[in-house]
């Protein structure tokens, strides 16, 4: 079944962890074995050759570079403008993805339809560009508010304003304040642009501000549920309940620490805590349960998001196996239609609206 991934973090992996993504996954892994400056080296699921065995034609693509203050001890650069320089990195290598016929960047509902009807004209699969909507995790790297304008030129169509920590415009994962000034003048200048607000690791505050302010489309790339793993990076009932009200699709992240309460990164296995497709589903079957249909849920996989086999559920050996989650959802009692709905259908319907 053609497949939608919400959030992959691919150009990170092709810079920072130096993957050619263009390779099958084991050769990937093998070009990495003896390296031990990752935790996670040897361990990929993820390229280029792997998304289309799954079926897996479209992705939401991030650039991703943070900005640090003194004293932040996260990895990061030290000015906004070096965090900008790094995203225009990522920028090349996804346009050189392109150049090479790898990829093919969608922009717009035109370019969302074209892509569709390619991959569903019922040739070979194994040779069709990857499509990608870019996003950027984390607005550190954008120097001023006006740069969201050079971003939206190039394509970008997705953001979210927070990663992990203190941002300079807005708190994320394990930090907390309310958005400051350029934060809400951010916002606005999104909603001008018709730019995706992405809500994924937005602090409480900033999350509740942010959809005051913000009055156009909103997404969560890739969260899960408080209520099944109690930690600030997921969202309370109440959250999602508010997301569902505006029209939000919430992509099921794979990092198994959000899977599995009292997760002890580096000692804790997915094997020994039985993290697998299904844990991920019970955080989908929650968000159904609240919304009282399958229409707000998708694929947020955020595999290869600094973590591999060693963080993720046990039956992945590669992003390929996002193919078993039609049969799991079948075991579940979802039917043919809401299948659909997981695999694309919530992603596509959301896109349409976004951008009709």
């Amino acid at each position: 079944m053609f497949t939608i991934d919400g959030h992959l973090d691919l150009s990170m992996n092709a810079l920072e962890w130096n993957r050619d993504l263009t390779l099958p996954v084991s050769e990937i892994n093998a070009r990495e074995k003896g390296l031990s400056d990752k935790p996670d080296r040897g361990n990929a699921v993820v390229s280029l050759p792997a998304l289309r065995e799954g079926n897996i034609g479209l992705v939401v693509a991030t650039q991703i570079a943070r900005y640090v203050a003194p004293g932040n001890s996260l990895p990061g650069w030290h000015s906004p403008e070096q965090a900008w320089a790094q995203t225009q990195g990522q920028l090349a290598w996804y346009q050189a993805m392109v150049e090479k016929g790898e990829m093919s960047q969608i922009r717009n509902l035109a370019e969302l339809d074209s892509h569709l009807a390619l991959w569903e004209n019922g040739e070979d699969n194994s040779r069709k560009p990857v499509g990608f909507i870019l996003s950027l995790e984390g607005a550190d790297s954008i120097v001023t508010v006006d740069y969201l304008e050079k971003a939206y030129e190039y394509g970008l169509r997705a953001l979210g304003p927070a990663h992990y920590g203190p941002g300079r415009y807005a708190h994320g994962t394990d930090a907390s304040a309310p958005l400051n000034e350029q934060g809400k003048a951010l916002l606005r200048k999104m909603d001008e642009l018709g730019i995706i607000l992405d809500t994924t690791h937005l602090c409480d505050l900033a999350f509740w501000e942010a959809l005051e302010i913000y009055q156009g489309p909103v997404w969560a790339s890739h969260n899960n549920c408080r209520a099944l793993v109690d930690h600030n990076r997921q969202f309370s009932d109440e959250m999602i309940k508010s997301l569902i009200d505006r029209g939000a699709v919430i992509g099921a992240a794979m990092d198994a620490w959000m899977l599995s309460p009292n997760w002890e990164r580096g000692k804790s296995t997915p094997q020994e805590r039985n993290v697998t497709l299904n844990t991920v589903l019970d955080h989908m079957d929650h968000i159904c349960q609240i919304a009282g249909n399958a229409n707000h849920i998708g694929i947020g996989s955020d595999l290869d998001g600094a973590f591999g086999t060693e963080q993720c559920p046990a039956d992945i050996n590669t992003i390929t196996d996002l193919d078993k989650l039609s049969d799991l959802l079948s075991i579940r009692g979802f039917s043919n239609q809401d299948i659909k709905k997981v695999m694309h259908g919530n992603w596509l319907n959301f896109l349409k609206k976004a951008w009709g």
